[in-house]
């Protein structure tokens, strides 16, 4: 057990490490860019310390079709939920949720809310691969992402963070691309199915912030949920042949598996460039910074070609540049009034 979990801490700090060799701004794309200036606290995680019984286990779902994005064919079943922190604060409510629907995967849940509004509408915040959830217990993070009385719903995806565990090194999130993009989707939809039950927040007026993997997440379970009524997305990933073939997330030497044919087909019904096109009735914003390269210029420029015609797209040419454009919490402005209430949105620019 100690030595595959030491594997597992390999592979995550080894797919840290390439993220920071390949952006210029290192840890400061990583954490201040796309996390909103966030200051990551140096003390230990505060995890959920609870065990599920072997009876909840057991009745956690069996089966789970790994080749549709919708729930509709598994038989998804959430466990009871566990509360595992409620911090008070003076402008949010942060509350730290276990909630687990396939045996052996809970999932940090964090539902931030802010203080003083009656069923606020929400944004689902979802980030690349590989992440941890410290930005969602950070306070400054917290209280730019309920600026203006919105909630924020945090989670990473699966084989992501503490979600990665108990697998040989070989496995990751792109050799299990399938998995990975499938399960989250997934999620995305039983979390919907949580907060629907909740009764404190506005589900008529849900958006979803993704980057990297995060925003082909969402691309694809907006496609399949219309909850989700707003998508901002910051480079993500798609055209899978172009991706695989260039992007430099891959190490050179696992390449050659995933540009084979059989690999390529497995995944083909993954690429949001099929599905961007279709997502005419939700306002959609791709933000391009040229100078990642994590995903390809060939593949940003299929992606954006695949975007409804009603879709905003907008370029950066460094990191920098998105952070001088974005301060503070202006980089989550734009979801934000694309799902607040119409009663209370006057006209905005786009």
């Amino acid at each position: 057990m100690q030595f595959q979990q030491g594997k597992s801490r390999l592979r995550r700090i080894w797919a840290l490490s390439v993220v920071i060799l390949v952006c210029p701004l290192g840890g400061s794309f990583v954490h201040e860019i796309l996390a909103g200036e966030i200051s990551v606290r140096s003390a230990a995680k505060q995890e959920v310390a609870h065990s599920l019984t072997p009876s909840d286990q057991e009745s956690a779902s069996k089966h789970e079709d790994l080749k549709s994005l919708s729930i509709a064919g598994s038989s998804l079943t959430a466990l009871p939920l566990l509360v595992g922190e409620t911090d008070e604060m003076s402008q949010y409510t942060r509350e730290l949720l276990r909630v687990q629907w396939r045996p052996g995967d809970p999932i940090d849940l964090y539902v931030i809310r802010p203080r003083g509004v009656e069923r606020p509408p929400a944004v689902l915040y979802l980030y690349d691969y590989p992440s941890e959830t410290d930005r969602f217990r950070d306070d400054r993070y917290c209280q730019r992402v309920t600026q203006g009385g919105f909630a924020a719903i945090g989670f990473v995806s699966a084989l992501t963070g503490h979600r990665y565990h108990d697998r040989p090194m070989k496995e990751w999130f792109v050799s299990e691309l399938q998995e990975s993009v499938v399960k989250s989707v997934h999620d995305v939809q039983m979390m919907l199915n949580y907060l629907a039950s909740r009764g404190d927040l506005d589900m008529n007026q849900i958006g979803m912030f993704g980057v990297g993997s995060g925003g082909t997440i969402a691309i694809l379970a907006a496609s399949v949920d219309s909850r989700i009524k707003a998508l901002d997305l910051l480079n993500p990933w798609g055209d899978w042949p172009d991706w695989m073939a260039k992007s430099r997330l891959i190490p050179e030497a696992e390449r050659p598996r995933y540009v084979t044919p059989e690999f390529q087909k497995r995944i083909a019904f993954l690429d949001p460039v099929a599905y961007l096109p279709k997502l005419e009735t939700q306002p959609v914003r791709i933000q391009d910074v040229t100078e990642d390269p994590v995903t390809p210029a060939i593949c940003k420029k299929q992606i954006e070609s695949a975007a409804p015609s009603s879709a905003q797209v907008v370029h950066f040419d460094t990191t920098r540049a998105l952070w001088d454009a974005t301060p503070g919490a202006s980089l989550f402005e734009w979801i934000k009034q694309k799902v607040r209430p119409a009663s209370a949105n006057p006209p905005q620019a786009d």
